[in-house]
């Protein structure tokens, strides 16, 4: 390998990053970027060189521009340098298979779970980078600029969920060829310390006229170093030129202008200059290489070519005459490349068109005479096609069908090549419709929601009433459309519209429009105007014999009610909901997966934790078999909310950031809006005190969803509340809430979440110093809470009283409503607000002289915090744990499963007092200390009160008072 001249600084920091791959904090992603020919491919060359000689694994891709509409192409091509025999020799790597077959193959083509949604893929994929981590391994990827956007979705992946163990992602780059959804995702990872940012320059004169022009007279070498301007590649072209004989006044006269491919038009010349003394066989074959790309096998060229398979050899003599030649070079799997991207790109530009396109027919033809899929041809077959061509269009169409799930953005640009070749005359007017409509669902899905939405817009109006049936779908395609892009009331209007039309829709549709029409008024907060429409929804799917749609709509109807704080109806709706969905098959869900996000959302706002789990997890199952990607992220988000409330936070945090992903690639501001303002609840609670990043997640989440004023909105503004009142700002606190709710007291905020939100609005008050406010809001929190009648929710109303009288110096009052609302945190399982609920409690416990009582306390919310990855909640246990409580024995494992109220009952009873005098001791109703006793006697499998009274004095528990 040539020298490397000029990029010591660099080589420093990237030697430093590898000798240190397993440090924490350690980027895991290095961006090489800089313009065409600047040295980014020669030095992420020294990188792989470097980490070759140190041991690590090397896996090198490259993007090419000619291949963008292949999904997953940049790593294909890197894994195509996995040894074949690692799968063999280590069993333990079957995501490998998953990898392998998702890339190289058709994602989506397999059945089961490797089916799985590109979601799935991503975790197949860096699962495989982990495990290959274990020994060390550097992926390098150039070319990233050119990259399909399925590649570039796996490297947004890799830097937010980077693979775990000595692992480093090195990509390069062109800046000003950077899609700019790229270019954001590498600035959030230079901003969070995720990427390390080599923005390389141009190189030293001195050191660059020192290695390559030491035998040019030094004003020469000068002159050619500036018209280069410091760029080795240019440099290296105008050295040649000037050793060639060319004159130094034409040298310097080159033209600056920039071709296709962003290299200077006499560069480009200079560079194919030496083609031009190709024979013409040679010429042949190189522009068969050009076109083949990943296919360029001897085999393959001598077909694209059109000699048949007795010439071979003949071929393969003008393949040795070029790798002679230093064209081309001998690529893994016994293929073909050019020496540098730049030749190859150049060459293919300069292919005559009609030439191009037959090289690229043949090659579709020979893949489909060996039996290739229809997308490992589909590169071949859609730039062979100059015309229309029924049998290319069926290829396409079949393969877009095959990456609508994981590489959506292709799909749409197969269908979109189909379309502009289809003749635009009556006969194709239904399959144009119907193409349309698949692109334009393939556009929303990969996150081209405003293209989406045009095309919706012109089916609409051109379907006409021959073909009733297309407008209708469209228009409820073009809703959800709407309704992402935050245009809920365009969305409302053109449903409206729809369901005036006189004949009306079919029943299906009937159902679909109304569905549309709910959701819509859902997120804007106006779900009482729909009502009647779900309720329709409902009668015209049972009438229909439509279980699926009426299952969707009593889902729906569920989650709106449960908004709407209309407990009863909603538990009603929820539970014909969940009898339908539990008897369809997994199949039969299929087109109802966002109905299982309706329903299982409705079920955790109710604190029916077990079965909203159910059937979001069915849901996700489902959605991920069946590429419904689109309402992941609702299921997500309610898997994040379940486990945040039962604490599990770290798996919590996981559904939270997956979803944040499949929102960002689905390019919609509220819903990604929405994904961050539940992330900002699990970051809140499972990261340290001290830590920012809930804060910082939460100003995102308001500013993205700054044009719309509907629920997911008010959720963000609320959520920024939160995180600020832990940050300690309570007027920020106050002003966030109060603008999420439109006033003081909330008029504007659904009444479902309200209860939470005065508790915080309770203490951010009382920190203020703001008594009275703080009064009047908790006394609006118990008013709510009683309205709702939902344990947790009365709960949260109980904290704000506790604040309150624990302000005002009344601990005892303060003690027994915190006991209160432990208990009822209790019965509806939210394990998490049980824990914080009782660290509040212990110390004013202690304060009545009650150390062993306080102690049982913070000992079960000490480990339900731990046990649950609630870092936050850990931290707080050890600022308020007195240093009595630190000498105080934990609590025996026998009893761990028991609550604070029920060791209470149990010392009371070892004791010897009755349950009347426990009842009386602890302010309780009898019936309430006989249910204690229940739980105890089943948690602790004892059968009478003398056995638990044995265990309780062999284990040592003494209650004090």
């Amino acid at each position: 390998m040539a020298q490397l001249v000029g990029r010591s600084a660099e080589l420093a920091r990237l030697d430093a990053l590898m000798a240190g791959l397993d440090r924490p904090g350690a980027p895991a992603v290095v961006d090489i970027a800089g313009e065409p020919g600047i040295g980014k491919s020669r030095l992420l060359s020294e990188v792989c060189a470097r980490a070759r000689r140190a041991g690590l694994t090397v896996l090198r891709g490259r993007a090419t521009e000619y291949e963008q509409h292949l999904p997953f192409q940049a790593f294909a091509d890197a894994l195509a340098d996995v040894d074949p025999g690692i799968m063999a020799a280590d069993p333990a790597l079957p995501e490998l298979d998953l990898a392998l077959h998702g890339i190289r193959q058709a994602p989506g083509e397999a059945s089961g779970s490797g089916a799985a949604a590109r979601l799935g893929l991503h975790r197949a994929i860096t699962a495989f980078f982990t495990r290959l981590g274990e020994r060390g391994l550097v992926l390098a990827i150039d070319d990233l600029h050119w990259a399909d956007p399925a590649s570039l979705e796996l490297v947004d992946h890799l830097i937010r969920h980077p693979a775990r163990g000595r692992v480093l992602l090195a990509v390069a780059r062109r800046v000003r060829q950077t899609p700019t959804s790229l270019t954001a995702v590498l600035a959030r990872g230079i901003d969070s310390g995720d990427v390390l940012d080599l923005a390389l320059g141009p190189l030293p004169e001195d050191e660059s006229i020192r290695a390559w022009a030491p035998d040019i007279p030094p004003y020469q070498a000068q002159q050619l170093y500036a018209a280069s301007e410091g760029n080795p590649l240019y440099l290296l072209a105008l050295l040649h030129a000037y050793r060639s004989g060319a004159p130094l006044r034409a040298i310097l006269a080159l033209s600056d202008t920039t071709d296709a491919v962003g290299v200077p038009n006499g560069l480009a010349a200079l560079l194919l200059e030496e083609l031009s003394t190709l024979t013409a066989p040679q010429h042949r074959a190189a522009e068969a290489v050009a076109v083949l790309g990943d296919h360029a096998t001897p085999a393959m060229v001598t077909e694209a070519i059109g000699l048949s398979g007795k010439k071979v050899e003949e071929v393969g003599e003008q393949i040795r005459a070029l790798v002679a030649r230093d064209v081309l070079r001998t690529g893994p799997g016994g293929r073909w490349a050019f020496r540098h991207p730049l030749v190859r790109a150049l060459l293919y530009e300069n292919i005559e068109r009609g030439r191009r396109a037959e090289l690229h027919h043949r090659a579709a033809q020979e893949l489909s005479r060996r039996g290739a899929p229809a997308t490992e041809r589909a590169h071949h077959v859609e730039r062979s096609m100059t015309g229309w061509d029924g049998e290319a269009a069926a290829t396409l169409e079949e393969a877009a069908a095959q990456w609508a799930a994981t590489a959506p953005a292709t799909a749409a640009h197969l269908l979109y090549v189909v379309l502009s070749h289809l003749p635009d005359t009556p006969h194709h007017v239904r399959r144009r419709g119907e193409l349309v409509l698949a692109r334009a669902q393939a556009l929303g899905v990969s996150g081209n929601l405003r293209e989406s939405r045009d095309l919706l817009h012109h089916l609409i109006e051109t379907s006409g009433k021959d073909h009733p049936d297309l407008r209708t779908a469209a228009i409820a395609q073009c809703a959800v459309m709407e309704r992402h892009l935050g245009h809920s009331p365009e969305a409302t209007a053109l449903l409206l519209r729809e369901l005036s039309h006189q004949p009306g829709p079919s029943p299906g549709q009937a159902v679909s429009l109304r569905l549309a029409l709910g959701m819509s008024a859902l997120l804007t907060a106006s779900y009482p105007e729909a009502r009647s429409d779900v309720a329709e929804a409902v009668s015209i799917a049972g009438s229909d014999d439509n279980p699926t749609g009426e299952a969707a709509a009593l889902a729906l109807a569920a989650l709106g009610e449960a908004y709407e704080g209309e407990t009863q109806a909603a538990v009603r709706f929820a539970d014909a909901a969940s009898r339908l969905v539990d008897a369809l098959t997994d199949p039969g869900l299929t087109d109802l997966c966002e109905a299982l996000g309706w329903l299982a959302w409705a079920e955790a706002l109710l604190e029916r934790y077990a079965d909203a789990e159910r059937h979001f997890t069915r849901g996700l199952a489902v959605a991920r078999r069946g590429g419904r990607l689109h309402v992941l992220p609702h299921l997500l988000t309610s898997k994040a909310f379940v486990h945040l409330t039962t604490c599990r936070l770290p798996s919590a945090l996981e559904a939270a950031e997956e979803a944040e992903t499949l929102a960002r690639a689905a390019g919609s501001p509220d819903l990604l809006g929405f994904t961050l303002a539940i992330k900002t609840l699990v970051l809140l609670l499972g990261r340290p005190f001290g830590d920012d990043s809930a804060l910082a997640t939460a100003e995102e989440a308001v500013g993205v969803t700054s044009a719309s004023k509907g629920w997911w909105a008010s959720l963000a503004w609320c959520m920024l509340g939160h995180a600020a009142f832990v940050s300690g700002d309570p007027h920020r606190a106050q002003e966030a809430i109060i603008a999420a709710g439109g006033g003081r007291e909330l008029p504007l905020l659904q009444p479902s979440i309200r209860p939470g939100q005065l508790d915080t609005l309770t203490g951010a008050a009382l920190t203020a110093g703001d008594v009275d406010q703080a009064g009047r809001w908790a006394a609006q929190a118990t008013r709510e809470a009683d309205r709702l009648g939902l344990d947790g929710q009365r709960a949260g109303a109980l904290r704000a009283q506790a604040s309150l009288a624990e302000h005002r110096g009344d601990n005892d009052k303060a003690v027994r409503l915190l006991e209160a609302a432990a208990e009822e945190y209790v019965r509806c399982g939210q394990s998490l607000w049980e824990a914080y609920t009782l660290l509040r409690a212990a110390p004013l416990v202690q304060r009545k002289g009650q150390d062993t009582r306080a102690a049982a306390m913070w000992h079960r919310a000490h480990r339900i915090a731990v046990s649950g990855g609630a870092r936050l909640l850990v931290d707080l246990a050890e600022l308020t744990r007195p240093q009595v409580m630190s000498d105080a024995p934990a609590l025996p494992a026998e009893l761990a499963e028991l609550t604070a109220r029920e060791v209470e009952v149990a010392g009371l009873l070892a004791e010897g007092l009755s349950n009347q005098d426990i009842a009386a001791r602890l302010h309780l109703s009898r019936r309430t200390v006989e249910t204690h006793l229940s739980s105890v006697y089943r948690k602790l499998s004892v059968p009478s009160r003398s056995a638990l009274t044995r265990l309780i004095t062999r284990v040592g528990l003494g209650v004090g008072s």
